[in-house]
């Protein structure tokens, strides 16, 4: 695999409701621009509040710099459009990112090891949103509150 082959996948299976997705060696911005931005917004559109199963499997190799901002820019503009947010990968800079901003998050957010996918896949389709208990949780005790929330800025 070229640091071009990068891909997303679609993953089958789930509820209107749960955008699952696999990503499969480098991804670049064309990666988000042609596929992931148009169907996470797709859905978000059809569906409302949606949740989100993201697979960083033993095959992903990276992001580009373009990829990178692309991410952060679907993130941000949908932060309160996830109802739960299942991020399955061992790489540690994106389990630690995903600790960064869990508390920014409205939903509950989880981090799963690659060997724990079936848990990952069950949990992301529980109707409930109380969460559960997992050994790898993001620890998000202190969420943000909303603007309206926060008082007059001094």
């Amino acid at each position: 695999m070229t640091e071009k082959d990068g891909y997303f996948e679609i993953m089958d299976g789930f509820p209107a409701d749960v955008i699952a997705i696999s990503a499969h060696g480098h991804i670049d911005r064309k990666d988000y621009e042609d596929k992931l931005i148009p169907f996470v917004e797709g859905a978000i559109r059809k569906e409302g509040r949606v949740k989100l199963l993201y697979v960083l499997g033993p095959d992903f190799q990276g992001f580009s710099a373009g990829a990178a901002w692309d991410d952060a820019k679907l993130g941000l503009m949908h932060l309160g459009d996830f109802a739960r947010v299942a991020v399955v990968t061992d790489i540690e800079w994106i389990r630690m990112g995903m600790k960064m901003f869990a508390p920014m998050m409205r939903g509950p957010v989880h981090v799963f090891d690659v060997s724990e996918l079936q848990k990952a896949k069950d949990w992301i389709m529980a109707s409930d949103d109380k969460g559960g208990d997992h050994a790898t949780d993001v620890a998000a005790d202190h969420k943000i509150p909303p603007l309206e929330d926060m008082g007059p800025i001094r």
